[in-house]
Order: C-alpha cells, then sequence, then structure tokens
C-alpha cells in the first residue's frame, strides 16, 4: 500500500464535456474522479473511484482539492451527485464556495 507522501501529482484529463482527475500509478490510473459539464458551465461530479492500494492514503480527497482549486480556477460551481464527493463537501466548509 502506498503511504500519503508517495502518492504521485493529481493528473487532470478531459474530452469534450467530460473530464477526470486520477492518480496514476505505474501507467494505471488508480484512483479517479470523474466529472461532466452541464449546459450552464457547472461541474457535476458523477463518480469518485479507489482502487484497494490506495485505500487509507486520502486519495479521495486530494482528488476532490484538485477539483475544487480547478472550479476555483475555472469560475465553476460543482454539483457533487457522487455520494463520496457529497460527504467530503458536507465535511469541509473550505470547499463550499465552489458549490452550486
Amino acid at each position: 500500500m502506498l503511504q500519503e507522501m508517495e502518492l504521485p501529482p493529481v493528473t487532470h484529463t478531459t474530452e469534450g464535456h467530460h473530464g477526470a482527475f486520477v492518480f496514476n500509478v505505474g501507467g494505471k490510473n488508480l484512483a479517479e474522479m470523474t466529472y461532466a459539464v452541464a449546459a450552464d458551465s457547472s461541474v457535476i461530479i458523477n463518480h469518485t473511484g479507489v482502487d484497494e492500494a490506495l485505500r487509507g492514503t486520502g486519495a479521495g480527497k486530494k482528488l476532490l482539492a484538485a477539483l475544487v482549486e480547478w472550479a476555483r480556477t475555472e469560475n465553476k460551481k460543482v454539483v457533487p451527485i457522487c455520494p463520496f464527493a457529497k460527504s467530503v463537501f458536507e465535511k469541509t466548509p473550505e470547499f463550499q464556495d465552489v458549490l452550486k
């Protein structure tokens, strides 16, 4: 299992109106948070997946933190449909400025 300090940088990929924030380790995406951009330009987080190898490393919250920073930079509002993302937003007041 990777320790928190060993996590690689978060990578942001986009294709059309969809995107993902991922942790890629050895050529494999071991954690990802996917989103879609709606017609009103809001960002809908629809899935978060973390491989067993990264469980307990804070990988999911780090992906959300990267998405929040990107949303701030791009002046986007976020709609967390994914239960994990919704839960972290509820527990993290410093992220709530980007909530739609």
